[in-house]
């Protein structure tokens, strides 16, 4: 190292640096591979016996051309150039290579440098030669002009560095005194944090000793670059310290970098004893383990971890997957036999490789030949009516027998609740002798039931279908997709969307569950599907399944089934049975025409329930039953034999063989149910054949038919007349469909209104100085739809002709502004409706005809139906005595 200030020669042949900064102090090894540089070397150090000083000059450019350095190691890049003009301080001078091709940025600033070792070698089999050279840097200078010289460059520079005068002389400033001290002290405080750190290398203990020396001895302004050419700072950071030639400046950006070097080494430290304290504690943990291992194993109580791996292998094995998903299991095997059980990652991993094996992938239900008669009678032993539907389930059957691979539709009944959907799904997996399952769709917003979690997230999981066939056990189960049409969608995606793929048999055989990411074969699988209504079911979804409509029951119908199957279930439900309870079918009829008027049987079977209740009640509550052998001592021998030597009779009772003896001693009193019972147990009628009568007993009120998803409903109609400026208001919670039905009645009224008899001429007008006020009962249920024109027309006559409608009949039918009445759907489920509130004369559109094959012929037998072309027909219907039409009128 250079003791005192060098004596700087006035041209200077130029090594160029890219992106790197040979600073005064720093020591770097360079290899020469490039003809420029090489040419540089051999001319100027390799031949001369006295080797002189070279130039190093900083290039940066936009492209990152060549090798860049590293601490204590460099690589030269020679460039060819012209002449080019000097800068100063700091700037850089841009230079054009001779070809044009690429833009040299020569730093106006560099460092003179002498060589403390040169060896030459080649380069076989190219022959190409190369020199290692160890480079000393020495001093700063300014680069004046740059001129080629051959293949490299030779510049004209000036000294930047001070003189040994000046240093004296600027080493007296109290400032500078200052920035020295807290330079040392923040150096000394870095070397001593240094030889704390434990892992250290001895050529690194070593490096930190000769620092220690260095510090001591060497002259601050010498220390301020040495420790800088240490650190690992970008290239713009090395350009600025070159150009720092103030010695003040000079020393508080090293002092700067050299107490962020400090921090960074700190908070390593800190990290690194933190993750020493972890691996020590997993360390310990592991030992521990090991110990625990071996005493088991002298126990022969070996069922660690090892063994619960090789147990899930072979069970794996057992599985039967198919070869691209074994080889992707047993990747999955291999990372978890690495992995610790107290790594975070390791229980998700397990849980995943034990679905893979609990999944049914080759396992499958053993069918047995199907028997179509054996299936109709368990359908007709399990479902009353339901004939319709109950062939098409056997046609399904036939064509799954002739052929046992078909791809069957997706079958989804639609009905109101209570009318046995999801029992007749499982009558058919009953029928195939397969595994039945059912999922509920009611409510699910997130694709991610449908698809699966994927494994990224915290308490990820598969699917429900992936999760169904994992309980099931069997890949041909029949699978019940309840309440298809209460699926949703919001941010997490849409489940009917991904339905798609599932109903689709083209497309689920290769399943992709997000959570499993393999495929799996969903052919197999016999889908069912339930619904209340169609209208919530995506149009692409409905088209990949079969509907079939499950209408309301007839009071008839619903009585058949209390008889066979409603009232023994629950006689078994409550622990009784007939010789406790007796229902007569009087009373159930009771039951269906005063407490029910559903399309199904579930408030028929609440309402059974509730007397069963009562009689568990009253049965549980009799002391007075006396079993044998409890109260009754049994007669003895001896006093047996003094009866009969004192010549007494004895007397005896027959009991026949067969009879239960314990029964007779018992006096059961069987409950028979009878109108007082009900109203006691069941409380007050909550409908009666009255109600009609008395909401239409006044002029205003018509009587409709409506479709719910519950199946057909009676909706009364009320309207009525006040003071006003002719407005007309609509209540009842009504959609936008009935409302402008609303405004169209009221609209043909008036334009028919000298027609009907309800004003002189046809220039006075119905509404004037009155409002219309028209109200749909039961307010907190929504309502929609078109059928209820013909109701509200036959309404507005009736307050506007003060006429009572007729309370025996019901209408439904949707008009045109000309007066014709157009069809409308759920006929059957609203004549069904008609005939459980007692109504006897029912209207419809005339082009409802065809929907009345689907009524059963006992109820069409007890109702009259009207059909109707126009309004005029049905005002004519519906008012007793019809509804009078002027002469000139035309229909």
């Amino acid at each position: 190292m250079a003791d005192g200030p060098v004596e700087l020669p006035g041209r200077l042949a130029i090594l160029p640096f890219r992106n790197k900064v040979l600073l005064p102090g720093a020591i770097v090894r360079i290899r020469c591979t490039n003809p420029s540089s090489v040419k540089l070397v051999e001319q100027e150090l390799w031949q001369r016996e006295e080797k002189g000083l070279i130039g190093v000059l900083p290039v940066h450019d936009s492209e990152a051309a060549g090798s860049l350095l590293s601490p204590g190691v460099g690589s030269d890049s020679g460039e060819g150039g012209s002449k080019a003009p000097g800068g100063t301080g700091g700037e850089s001078t841009k230079q054009d290579t001779k070809n044009g091709k690429e833009t040299i940025h020569w730093h106006s600033r560099g460092v003179a440098a002498r060589a403390l070792h040169l060896s030459r070698g080649v380069e076989k089999p190219s022959g190409r030669v190369t020199y290692i050279v160890v480079l000393e840097g020495l001093c700063r200078f300014s680069v004046q002009e740059l001129s080629a010289r051959g293949s490299y460059h030779v510049a004209r520079v000036s000294r930047l560095d001070m003189t040994k005068t000046e240093l004296e002389h600027a080493e007296q400033d109290p400032d500078l005194i200052a920035l020295s001290r807290q330079f040392k002290a923040t150096a000394m405080e870095l070397i001593s944090v240094l030889e704390q750190v434990k892992k250290l290398s001895r050529a690194k203990q070593k490096t930190v000793g000769r620092t220690k020396v260095l510090l001591e001895t060497v002259p601050v302004y010498r220390l301020a670059d040495i420790f800088v050419a240490s650190f690992e700072i970008s290239f713009e950071e090395q350009l600025s310290m070159l150009d720092s030639v103030d010695l003040k400046v000079r020393l508080s950006k090293a002092t700067e970098l050299v107490d962020r070097h400090l921090q960074s080494i700190l908070v390593a430290e800190k990290i690194t004893q933190k993750v020493e304290g972890q691996l020590s504690k997993s360390q310990k943990e592991f030992l521990l383990r090991q110990q625990m291992r071996a005493i088991k194993e002298e126990l022969g109580d070996n069922d660690d971890d090892e063994d619960d791996v090789a147990a899930l292998e072979r069970k794996m094995q057992n599985a039967g997957m198919p070869a691209n998903i074994w080889k992707h299991a047993q990747r999955e095997l291999r990372r978890l036999r690495k992995m610790q059980p107290q790594q975070p990652g390791y229980s998700s991993s397990r849980s995943y490789l034990e679905l893979l094996a609990d999944l049914p992938w080759q396992k499958v239900s053993e069918e047995r030949e199907l028997d179509l008669r054996a299936a109709k009678e368990s359908l007709d032993r399990d479902h009353y009516g339901l004939t319709k539907v109950k062939q098409r389930i056997i046609e399904y059957l036939a064509v799954r027998k002739l052929k046992p691979d078909a791809r069957g539709p997706v079958l989804c009944f639609v009905g109101p609740p209570g009318v046995g959907k999801t029992s007749l799904a499982s009558s058919i997996a009953k029928a195939l002798h397969r595994k039945f399952i059912r999922i509920s769709l009611g409510g699910v917003k997130d694709e991610a039931d449908i698809r699966g979690h994927r494994r990224t997230y915290i308490g990820s999981m598969p699917g429900r279908l992936i999760d169904g066939l994992k309980r099931v056990s069997v890949s041909n189960p029949v699978m019940l997709l309840d309440e298809i049409d209460k699926t949703g969608s919001d941010v997490r995606g849409d489940p009917a969307s991904a339905l798609l793929e599932v109903l689709d048999p083209e497309q689920n055989k290769t399943f992709n569950d997000h959570y499993l990411n393999v495929p799996f074969d969903l052919s197999k699988v016999i889908f069912v599907a339930t619904a209340n209504r169609m209208q919530p079911i995506p149009p692409p979804l409905l088209d990949r399944m079969e509907v079939i409509e499950l209408p309301g029951y007839t009071p008839e119908e619903k009585l058949k089934i209390a008889v066979k199957h409603l009232i023994p279930r629950v006689l078994e439900q409550h622990g009784l049975s007939s010789t406790y309870l007796q229902i007569p079918e009087a009373m159930v009829k009771l039951i269906i025409e005063r407490y029910t008027r559903e399309a199904g049987v579930r408030n028929l079977e609440r309402n059974l329930a509730a007397l069963a209740r009562a009689a568990a009640v009253k049965v549980a509550e009799q002391d007075s039953a006396l079993r044998l052998g409890k109260e009754i001592q049994p007669i003895t021998t001896t006093l047996l034999d003094s009866r009969l030597a004192d010549g007494g009779e004895v007397e005896m009772e027959v009991i026949p063989m067969g009879q239960d003896i314990s029964n007779t001693y018992e006096n059961p009193s069987p409950m028979i149910v009878d109108e007082a019972m009900l109203e006691k147990v069941l409380g007050p009628p909550r409908f009666d054949d009255r109600e009609t009568a008395d909401r239409v007993a006044s002029p205003g009120v018509s009587v409709g038919l409506v479709w719910t998803s519950f199946g057909g409903e009676v909706q009364f109609v009320e309207a009525t007349a006040m003071v006003g400026k002719g407005d007309l208001h609509l209540t009842g919670q009504l959609g936008d469909v009935i409302k402008e039905s609303a405004q169209l009645a009221l609209t043909w009224v008036r334009a028919r209104a000298a027609d009907l008899n309800l004003s002189p001429t046809s220039d006075i007008n119905l509404l004037e100085s009155r409002d219309i006020h028209i109200h749909f009962p039961a307010g907190a249920v929504p309502k929609d739809g078109p059928s209820a024109g013909v109701t509200l027309v036959t309404s507005l006559v009736s307050l506007f002709s003060h006429r009572k409608v007729r309370a025996d009949t019901a209408m439904t039918g949707e008009m045109t502004l000309r007066g014709l009445v157009l069809p409308v759907g759920g006929v059957k489920d609203k004549v069904l409706a008609a005939h459980r509130y007692g109504i006897k004369r029912v209207i419809l559109p005339e082009r409802n005809l065809k929907d009345l094959a689907e009524v059963p012929a006992p109820i069409l037998s007890g109702l009259e139906i009207l059909l109707v072309k126009r309004i005029e027909e049905v005002l004519d219907h519906a008012f007793e005595g019809g509804c009078p039409l002027r002469p000139h009128s035309k229909l």
